[in-house]
């Protein structure tokens, strides 16, 4: 992939979400919410100096950041500041 971010910017690649429920409930697609959570792919220069690295897992609110199709594949394009948080 050549996609690299600029500034405080981050390619994210949202996680899965399952299909099952935890009772054993299935969730057709149709009611699946886009997950909140994602692996970082690549950071821009200045988001690297708040922390944040490549491979990390990120949370972030609903309907923050540009989503975009890279060879296939829908990425999330976020400012550092929108990231809520790191889960390690």
């Amino acid at each position: 992939m050549a996609f690299e971010p600029l500034k405080d910017r981050l390619l994210v690649l949202r996680e899965e979400q399952s299909n099952q429920t935890a009772s054993g409930l299935y969730i057709p697609d149709t009611a699946k919410e886009k997950p909140l959570e994602g692996k970082v792919i690549a950071v821009g220069p200045d988001a690297k100096e708040d922390g944040i690295k490549k491979d990390d897992t990120v949370v972030f609110a609903n309907y923050t950041g540009m989503e975009i199709t890279i060879e296939g594949a829908e990425y999330l394009i976020l400012k550092s500041e929108e990231v809520l948080g790191l889960i390690k």
